[in-house]
């Protein structure tokens, strides 16, 4: 098999999410195409949130690589059906076909589950040279009887520096960057039941020598966009992210950047005030829920006190957050959303983001609301943090759904929005502006949605058919 051409896709979200303001893509599909074009094969991206992609020019690829996470896999799989309609080899992976493997290969004709950098490569290897693809780890595929051939796990990539550093020219129509993602590391050694990076990317922090790091931000230094730390938790060995700003200090790199952390992050005092000091923007943190039961069973391991204090001390350095919290466990009822939107604005937190439970597969919540019974559907694109899809226990599905929508439009309301208009933050009243037409357009259109949740539980109808209508 001649395979010369290999453009990747990924699929457009279904709806608005945290990044549809400022559209950015995951450094998976990017990474291999680097990784291939270094081989000598001539490859594209095509980010269908960034840009239209070129469907003309995608029907002379060779083979089409396709990457999803779960709300995306309805889209995914129609491009898929698409593209081998015309012939043409369909390989998927991301986390969704990481974990449903079965259900990706009706639409694909290799699956390659967790980290691909190594099993893209030996795939083409053996394509081209005819071998049998049963020594191929992490790889799924049909043989030529039409079994599911699962071959054994691929290990995690140790030496991360070893990769290239994701050539962004690849993505087509990604001229105008504003904001640039960086990696710096994978995995993490929390447990929070919710959360499939654990599942996908290991309990052990594997890092990127500070001096790769430096060397990819200096790459995209001149470009004067903004950072984003694609991280789970850019603070997860302080000593480490404190040598890397100490780094930015000394060799007097000046750039905006954002990321991930947990609310440790506030306790070390130093630490504080090196992400004050390096051009900081905005940090994303997980602060989940101020239920205590529910911060248990989440394993999140912080109390609310924690999230108080790190609030506080994150204010006082000048240092502007973005709260993200998750409504919905078995401990949660309509009283810990209204309370949670009034905290958040008694903390002054700048922005937030107020989601649904998802119990996406591939986690310990989906594995156990699936053996209780209490997944509504399995319509992949509403699992995106954005609507309702299983029964909660203190409250119905309505409930739960529209009182999430309600306390974001209540959040972002028009005195916030003009406060932060007088103080002359034109970015959070921006922000605050966006986040209010969301959730007024989220609650205009959830009627049709709930009208559906309405009929699926009227009939006792708690799993959809796992094909999806694309």
């Amino acid at each position: 098999m001649t395979i010369k051409n290999i453009y990747f896709i990924e699929p457009k979200s279904p709806g608005a999410h945290i990044f549809s303001r400022t559209p950015l893509p995951r450094l998976g599909t990017i990474l291999l195409a680097t990784i291939l074009k270094n081989r000598g094969y001539n490859t594209r991206v095509f980010i269908e949130d960034i840009s239209e992609p070129d469907w003309n020019a995608l029907e002379q690829a060779d083979m089409i690589g396709i990457s999803s996470i779960t709300s995306t896999a309805p889209r995914a799989y129609q491009i898929a059906e698409k593209y081998r309609a015309l012939g043409i080899p369909v390989v998927m992976g991301g986390t969704h076909p990481t974990f449903l493997y079965e259900e990706a290969l009706g639409y694909a004709d290799y699956v390659i589950r967790g980290e691909g950098e190594e099993s893209i490569v030996e795939l083409l290897e053996h394509l081209h040279s005819g071998a049998p693809l049963n020594d191929i780890k992490g790889l799924s595929y049909k043989d030529r009887d039409g079994r599911f051939v699962h071959n054994p796990d691929r290990e995690l990539i140790h030496d991360l520096d070893a990769s290239p550093i994701p050539d962004l020219g690849l993505v087509h129509n990604w001229g105008q960057t504003t904001v640039i993602p960086i990696a710096t590391a994978r995995g993490c050694p929390f447990a929070c039941k919710f959360c499939s990076v654990i599942p996908m990317f290991g309990r052990k922090y594997r890092f990127k020598s500070i001096d790769r790091v430096i060397k990819e931000i200096k790459e995209v230094e001149v470009l004067k966009a903004h950072i984003f730390f694609v991280d789970d938790n850019f603070a997860a060995d302080k000593a480490r992210t404190k040598a890397l700003l100490r780094r930015l200090k000394a060799e007097d790199i000046r750039i905006e950047w954002s990321a991930q952390v947990r609310t440790d992050v506030a306790k070390d005092a130093e630490m504080v005030n090196l992400i004050a000091d390096t051009g900081c923007f905005n940090l994303f943190i997980g602060f989940e829920s101020i239920n205590p039961q529910t911060l248990a069973l989440y394993n999140k391991g912080q109390k609310v006190e924690d999230i108080i204090r790190c609030v506080q001390t994150l204010r006082d350095a000048s240092i502007k957050i973005h709260g993200m919290f998750v409504f919905g466990s078995d401990t949660d009822n309509i009283q810990t959303i209204r309370e949670t939107q009034r905290f958040a604005k008694r903390l002054s937190i700048n922005s937030i983001q107020f989601m649904m439970l998802t119990p996406l597969p591939g986690t310990q919540v989906f594995e156990e609301l699936q053996v209780e019974g209490r997944l509504i559907h399995k319509d992949w694109s509403k699992y995106d943090a954005h609507h309702v899809v299983f029964k909660p226990r203190l409250m119905s599905a309505f409930e739960l759904h529209m009182e999430t929508l309600k306390a974001m439009a209540q959040f972002y309301s028009w005195g916030t929005i003009l406060r932060n208009l007088l103080r002359r933050d034109f970015f959070f009243c921006r922000v605050g502006l966006y986040g209010k037409m969301s959730a007024k357009k989220a609650l205009a259109s959830s009627k049709e949605y709930l009208s559906k949740l309405e009929k699926l539980l009227s009939n006792n109808d708690y799993v959809a058919c796992s094909k999806q209508q694309t």
